[in-house]
């Protein structure tokens, strides 16, 4: 069998639509012969890879793009499995379902898109129209969690077509991902980690209530570290230096692999303050999770199913600086009760977010 992704974005750039078809395409490419097909973006260290093409667009707006090169280049695959949202792009794969019906089409759906901006409303116009003959014409639909399907944009359709919809959540490599408490033991401050994209297209991520936040809590010997990069980081860092917390909240770059793994292992709490529904799960919550660090993350549809408020982390009001700040002071000043949600974290991903365990449910899905 091939199989063909198709995704607005890809890594080297980091983001959880990117990060979650890279992870996919080790998994499928197992079994089967598979391929990505995605926009290509202006990063000057993208590698060209066999399996990864990245095409020229006829037209991008941020992650959007117009791919209609697709319409051809998809023909020789057995199973297009399409990330959405990719603005433009879901208009060639619903053309191209029309001319080519036989074809299998599997849907991921990642997360609501809420622009502000005019342009992209009006550009999304078009996809609004056949939105639901996209998704009438999927045999599924995989999501990362029920909970936030049923509050989502396309909680209509899923009242139509439950059978269609498969939760499949996120999974992580705890060969990579683990403990070390060695690590958390030998440190001179206790950390707050946030880890996630700094550019516009990540403004939900909440970085700029997670500072207020830190600023008004009575925290000793703490450091805030915010790792990711972006064209936002700057207000954020005028922010830091407004708040006079120099000194405390240090801006960590992007990370590779190893200082990833090394930064969750050393956090003391890992924080996901979002906003709003474009944050649909959090892979940083089980990567942090694995190596057995607790997590504070916005009560929102889908981020509250990833873990167990009060045992494996704790869940706070998206926008609500009082309460980030409440337990952040929590979680901080109790070290036993810290400790124990650590090792809750890490066993519930060990029976939930084992990438054996979420491997076969994908294979079940795509039948091969």
């Amino acid at each position: 069998m091939k199989i063909a992704q198709v995704v607005c974005v890809y890594p080297p750039y980091a983001g959880g639509i990117g990060a979650s078809a890279y992870k996919l395409q080790e998994i499928i490419g197992e079994r089967c012969e598979s391929f990505v097909f995605t926009s290509k973006q202006k990063t000057d260290n993208e590698k060209n890879e066999a399996e990864i093409i990245r095409i020229k667009s006829f037209l991008k707006l941020g992650h959007g793009s117009i791919l209609w090169q697709l319409l051809w280049k998809l023909k020789k695959f057995d199973l297009i499995y399409f990330h959405f949202p990719f603005f433009g792009t879901s208009f060639i794969i619903w053309l191209f379902k029309i001319i080519n019906p036989n074809k299998r089409l599997i849907i991921q759906y990642h997360m609501d898109v809420k622009q502000k901006n005019f342009l992209y409303k009006l550009l999304s116009l078009p996809e609004e129209l056949i939105k639901r003959s996209l998704f009438e014409k999927a045999e599924k639909i995989v999501c990362s969690s029920l909970d936030y399907i049923k509050n989502s944009q396309i909680k209509k359709y899923y009242l139509v077509w439950p059978e269609k919809f498969v939760e499949i959540p996120f999974f992580v490599d705890t060969i990579k991902f683990h403990p070390d408490i060695n690590k958390k033991a030998n440190k001179k401050n206790k950390d707050i980690l946030f880890i996630g994209g700094l550019d516009k297209a990540h403004y939900f991520k909440g970085v700029d209530i997670l500072i207020q936040a830190f600023s008004q809590a009575n925290l000793e010997n703490t450091e805030l570290l915010i790792s990711g990069e972006g064209e936002l980081k700057k207000e954020y860092q005028k922010l830091v230096k407004d708040l006079k917390l120099e000194n405390k909240v240090k801006f960590i770059g992007k990370l590779n692999s190893e200082e990833l793994i090394n930064n969750y292992q050393k956090a003391d709490v890992l924080v996901l303050p979002s906003i709003n529904s474009n944050e649909a799960f959090g892979i940083v919550l089980i990567e942090a999770m694995a190596c057995g660090t607790p997590v504070i993350a916005s009560n929102l549809p889908g981020v509250r199913s990833v873990f167990e408020n009060n045992k494996s982390g704790l869940l706070i009001e998206a926008k609500n600086i009082e309460d980030l700040k409440n337990k952040l002071e929590n979680i901080m000043a109790d070290n036993k009760s810290r400790e124990n949600m650590g090792e809750e974290a890490y066993e519930l991903v060990l029976k939930k977010y084992e990438q054996k365990i979420v491997s076969e449910k994908i294979f079940g899905t795509l039948n091969i």
